[in-house]
């Protein structure tokens, strides 16, 4: 399926100010949710597809840094461009590190603001693509029978075909058809790549089974 359209969030209590952000925005092509506030940011749905946040700092209420909390409290990861009128080291210091884009001053360029959402917007993509490989191989993995599972554990953990076979006590030769068996299911054309599905499943802090 295609993915959907890329939007924009605005939250901020300056209504003149979001009206110019949308304009800008959607003079680009982008679809806007305007918000006045988090509490009703709160409650809203949001896009399916790529998405970022421009965030007013200080508003009525739960401020910008308060939901950028939230959010990674809540494990949503949602690209955040800050804006505010009154910046201060300390503030700029702690939405950095929160993992915001970027942290922009009233006034600003519009293409300050352009850069900073294309750049929210394809990291938001690269993440979303990145969950939907994850995805992929966790469901090609959930395919492998017990046996198999173990076999590539192993096998990632650079253990060879006759010392896995004595491990596990079967014969070398079902090793090897296992491991044959695993790699097509996997989709792995080599070793060194089925060592990176393995990383990826964090299958080196998993036991391999006994039998």
């Amino acid at each position: 399926m295609p993915e959907a359209k890329p939007s924009v969030v605005i939250i901020d209590d300056d209504a003149e100010f979001r009206d110019s952000v949308v304009r800008l925005l959607r003079s680009v092509g982008l679809d806007i949710q305007q918000f006045s506030s988090v509490a009703d940011f709160s409650k809203a749905k949001l896009s399916d597809g790529p998405t970022c946040l421009v965030l007013d700092v200080r508003m009525p209420g739960r401020s910008g840094l308060e939901l950028q909390r939230d959010l990674a409290a809540a494990n949503r990861q949602v690209p955040i461009i800050f804006i505010t009128a009154h910046a201060d080291v300390p503030m700029t210091v702690q939405a950095m590190k929160g993992g915001a884009i970027e942290f922009l001053t009233k006034p600003f360029r519009d293409q300050e603001l352009l850069d900073a959402v294309e750049a929210g917007l394809a990291r938001d993509r690269a993440r979303r693509e990145s969950d939907r490989a994850l995805a992929a191989l966790r469901e090609r993995f959930a395919t492998l029978s017990s046996r198999e599972r173990e076999v590539m554990i192993q096998v990632t953990a650079g253990r060879l075909n006759k010392q896995i076979a004595n491990d596990i006590g079967i014969a070398e030769s079902t090793v090897k058809v296992h491991r044959t068996h695993l790699m097509r299911k996997m989709k792995a054309r080599s070793l060194p790549e089925l060592s990176r599905m393995a990383d990826r499943l964090n299958l080196a802090t998993e036991k391999p089974l006994r039998s």
